[in-house]
């Protein structure tokens, strides 16, 4: 394979993309996201951590934080540095402890202590970018949105749904191609490419849309 169709495999085709689509909801009918939570304070940390760390490190890390932290009124007047001891095992936690407490502060001050739950609100919200917000409303309304990380950049490209080479421009085309049940298919694809269509040794003998496959090539966002 030639390094141009590495970066851009032969797209899908409109009749692929709904049967893509199909097979997807078919099999993760009911897919959540595998952070610990029992609230929106807590689903909005958790998210917050998990950026370039694996989901179960941020499980392994928040009990600690959140029983210290319970909302964000403690978070907002916590110790910078004990924060960070907190979650020392995190990638970039110097900076996410800085983002932690300057959100829990902004929350309190600006929201009256209400994390808000609209996407315009959430984005200026410190550490919070449109796909930190779009995994919040996914999660915790359903909203009919999608959210590209590593593993659905990969998995879109394998699949021929974007040629984009930015997680925000394979969101883009995701949203135009599958149009609806955008929360599931976000969900289905995480779950999909970080335990199936791994950027590593992809398991292909397992994989529900084998025939869809347009490469193996282990796809980076670029940005």
């Amino acid at each position: 394979m030639s390094k141009k169709e590495a970066k851009y495999p032969k797209q899908a085709k409109k009749e692929e993309i709904e049967e893509i689509k199909k097979i997807f909801l078919k099999h993760y009918p009911d897919s959540v996201t595998e952070l610990n939570y029992k609230n929106l304070y807590e689903l909005l940390v958790a998210v917050m951590l998990s950026a370039q760390c694996t989901d179960k490190r941020v499980n392994i890390i928040t009990p600690a934080l959140f029983k210290k932290y319970p909302g964000t009124k403690e978070l907002a007047n916590a110790n910078l540095d004990d924060v960070k001891e907190l979650i020392k095992s995190c990638s970039f936690f110097n900076n996410k402890a800085k983002n932690l407490v300057a959100m829990a502060k902004m929350v309190e001050e600006e929201y009256g202590g209400k994390i808000p739950l609209e996407q315009k609100e959430l984005i200026k919200l410190p550490g919070v970018g449109q796909k930190t917000a779009n995994v919040i409303l996914i999660e915790y309304t359903g909203a009919n949105l999608m959210a590209v990380d590593t593993h659905v950049f990969r998995v879109a490209h394998r699949l021929g749904l974007s040629k984009a080479k930015t997680a925000k421009g394979t969101e883009e085309d995701l949203v135009k191609k599958f149009k609806t049940n955008l929360h599931q298919l976000h969900q289905a694809m995480v779950l999909f490419g970080r335990y199936k269509c791994k950027a590593a040794n992809p398991l292909c003998e397992e994989c529900i849309v084998k025939k869809y496959c347009k490469s193996k090539e282990g796809f980076k966002a670029r940005g």
